[in-house]
């Protein structure tokens, strides 16, 4: 399943240590906001929250 026209390949980055870990997609229609998601950091080795890049 690829992702659909509508949808916008989107980069979370890490709040602690500021590096760009994940990348997901998101409806633009839906979520006019932007993503915050807790995640796992490599780096800082827990679970930080991860926002949505420009």
């Amino acid at each position: 399943m690829g992702a659909k026209k509508k949808d916008k390949l989107v980069i979370l980055a890490c709040e602690e240590c500021k590096r760009r870990n994940y990348t997901t997609t998101k409806n633009k229609k839906t979520l006019k906001e932007r993503m915050e998601i807790n995640k796992y950091c490599p780096w800082d080795k827990k679970h930080t929250l991860h926002k949505e890049t420009k």
